[in-house]
């Protein structure tokens, strides 16, 4: 799904307009689709108590919209107008309206507006908050959110969005032009169609794991099982420790033989728990030809050298401490470093985080929308990079899809574990418990 910069959208209007669509009938269909929303998660409508805040732009025009056709349907409704100073009359709303700045809207929030905002967020605590197109100024804390055509990147990296609902109010696809779009469960349906019956290990690719160095030998047992969980036929995992677990084969890191482990091998991550180590990190980046997911330790070991990739099969995974000593400077904007990043070295960054993004070197850019503050433990990082590679051994044809589908997938176990285990509760290998049920979504 295209995710659109405001000026974007402005020029979506634009064109649509100039098609034939008037203006009116967007700002009819916009707030007709807020109005469907409500029937869906409120019903019986006719039970709620509904405040709308209008601004005094075109989302305040589609928060009229909103109130005159709950009117219709004898809601209980009322307007208020930022240009009004009255608060709400209406005895304990159910449902609050934002519809006073949209995604147009630029700079500090001064009054009336920022009074209003404090009004919505602060005034209700027992209604739910509907934003319209945008929560205005990114201020309001919204429970729902009903965007028009496509989500709004400067929405869409931000907090308070609640639930996003994406309404079509008429606009061509073909107006909608952008080289960012937002992961989705279907996006993923192909990569886990029924196997075939005659299927053997062979057929879902061999990966290698290097990491590991004395005491963190934990590492990379989390990422061979994530490669194993994600669906790989066969993991060997290259570490300074022992049997790791029953199903991964291993190998010594202390007489590590690359040009040997290398052999038949489809995947290679490097990294988890291997400490510096900038000779056998070049090397694996010189001297072999599959697709290398590269990680923690082995990101350290390459910052500050002028490493080139080999454009989407080689997957770098930093957070953002890695990525600022890999760019050498403070990551301010992600997007445009990750962006940026991908394009100057010829790889694939996984920039992780709230809203993780996936550039790659022509300048696409995906952005993750699944994850939870109970992944900030341990581990989760390392169940990425065996994700990441699992998937990609198992469709090296279709390296982007394979990635953000790791991605995807890492983020909503996270979510379906913390729902279950709670926020604090939630480790690293609760992951791959939980993995199952975020595949059954996307198919």
């Amino acid at each position: 799904m295209k995710i659109l910069t405001a000026a974007q959208m402005r020029e979506a209007d634009r064109l649509t307009i100039e098609s034939g669509i008037s203006g009116a009938v967007l700002m009819e269909n916009a707030g007709r689709s807020v109005v469907e929303l409500l029937e869906r998660e409120f019903a019986p409508l006719n039970r709620q108590r509904v405040v709308v805040f209008c601004g005094n732009g075109n989302n305040g025009g589609d928060g009229l919209v909103v109130a005159r056709l709950l009117a219709e349907r004898h809601v209980a409704v009322e307007v208020v107008r930022v240009d009004q100073s009255e608060r709400p009359h209406l005895p304990e709303p159910t449902i609050v309206v934002d519809a006073l700045l949209g995604t147009g809207f630029k700079g500090t929030v001064k009054e009336p507006y920022a009074g209003m905002i404090r009004s919505v967020n602060e005034d209700f605590p027992l209604a739910k908050i509907v934003a319209v197109d945008t929560p205005s100024a990114m201020l309001v804390k919204a429970d729902y959110t009903v965007t028009f055509a496509a989500p709004k990147l400067e929405s869409i990296l931000g907090e308070g969005l609640g639930k996003l609902v994406v309404a079509d109010i008429g606009i061509p696809a073909d107006i909608l032009q952008s080289d960012i779009e937002l992961s989705q469960a279907h996006d993923f349906e192909p990569l886990f169609r029924p196997r075939k019956p005659d299927s053997h290990k062979g057929n879902f690719g061999h990966v290698l794991v290097i990491g590991g160095s004395r005491g963190k030998t934990g590492s990379v047992a989390m990422s061979g099982l994530a490669a194993l969980r994600a669906g790989a036929g066969l993991v060997t995992v290259a570490s300074s420790g022992g049997s790791l677990a029953l199903e991964l084969m291993t190998e010594s890191l202390d007489d590590f033989n690359l040009e040997k482990s290398a052999a038949g091998k489809t995947v290679i991550a490097i990294g988890p728990g291997l400490g510096m180590n900038r000779e056998l990190v070049q090397r694996v980046m010189q001297e072999t030809t599959v697709p290398l997911v590269i990680d923690a330790d082995a990101l350290n070991s390459i910052a500050g050298t002028d490493f080139q990739g080999r454009g989407d099969q080689t997957i770098l995974t930093p957070h953002p401490g890695e990525m600022a000593r890999l760019t050498g400077s403070k990551v301010t904007d992600r997007l445009e470093t990750a962006r940026g990043f991908a394009r100057e070295r010829n790889v694939c960054i996984v920039l992780k985080g709230y809203r993780t993004l996936i550039a790659f070197p022509d300048g696409r850019v995906w952005i993750n929308p699944t994850g939870s503050p109970a992944m900030a433990t341990g581990g989760t990082g390392d169940v990425l990079t065996g994700l990441t590679a699992g998937m990609v051994a198992q469709f090296p044809g279709d390296v982007r899809t394979a990635v953000r589908a790791a991605v995807w997938l890492h983020g909503r176990a996270g979510e379906i574990g913390a729902a279950e285990l709670t926020e604090q509760c939630l480790i690293a290998t609760d992951l791959l418990h939980y993995l199952p049920k975020a595949i059954r979504e996307c198919v």
